[in-house]
């Protein structure tokens, strides 16, 4: 992965022994670092706030990666209110620079839970699109944030493959090995609630160091 460690850290007058100090890292590290290898995004943010940069200056001005806003949680488990998160917590996370989305807003969102830790371990992000924007029609196959705004009035969210069985009911499905969790979710909802498609899980960005 492309990034200006090295550049930001020329400028501050250090070498990469000196950032290898700094960082708890040996040189080498680092400059397999400088050179894209085993760069996290955790990495990028310890990078950040030792250089005293922001997250998204670690990966500006490059033509393959574009930063996305993680500012919420979706639960990865039984249906859980929405969270948004302070704004001294939310980060940003790198994803390739795909044209195809060039002119729609990407939104992140950090999983919690266990129901799709075959897909997305617990604290992956989950980058989305909004449907409405692209213009798209709903998949069978693909994965979704969907919300639920139950009869009084809490609006829950969860992240669910969409799926369709034999008599034409979609289900929102579960991809977990955890055996709490295998129970499929109807997509129609009970009775009084409203089901709504938040947006369509495009990329998955993993948090572990």
């Amino acid at each position: 992965m492309k990034n200006n460690i090295a550049r930001i850290r020329k400028e501050k007058g250090m070498s990469q022994s000196d950032l290898g100090e700094l960082m708890g890292y040996t040189w080498q590290t680092v400059l397999n670092h400088e050179q894209g290898r085993g760069l996290t995004t955790n990495k990028i943010d310890e990078y950040a706030r030792k250089l005293g940069v922001a997250p998204y200056e670690i990966l500006a001005a490059t033509d393959e990666t574009r930063m996305v806003r993680v500012a919420g949680l979706v639960q990865a488990g039984a249906w859980a209110e929405s969270v948004q998160f302070d704004d001294d917590e939310v980060y940003e996370v790198a994803i390739p620079n795909d044209r195809a989305f060039k002119h729609f807003r990407l939104e992140g969102r950090e999983v919690r839970g266990p129901s799709m830790n075959k897909r997305y371990p617990e604290r992956t992000v989950v980058v989305i699109t909004d449907l409405v924007e692209t213009g798209e029609d709903i998949q069978v196959g693909k994965r979704y944030v969907v919300e639920r705004e139950r009869a009084d009035g809490l609006r829950e969210a969860t992240v669910k493959l969409l799926w369709r069985d034999a008599n034409g009911r979609r289900w929102l499905v579960p991809e977990s090995d955890d055996p709490t969790y295998q129970e499929a979710i109807p997509f129609d909802g009970s009775e009084g609630d409203t089901i709504r498609i938040v947006g369509r899980v495009r990329y998955a960005v993993s948090r572990e160091d």
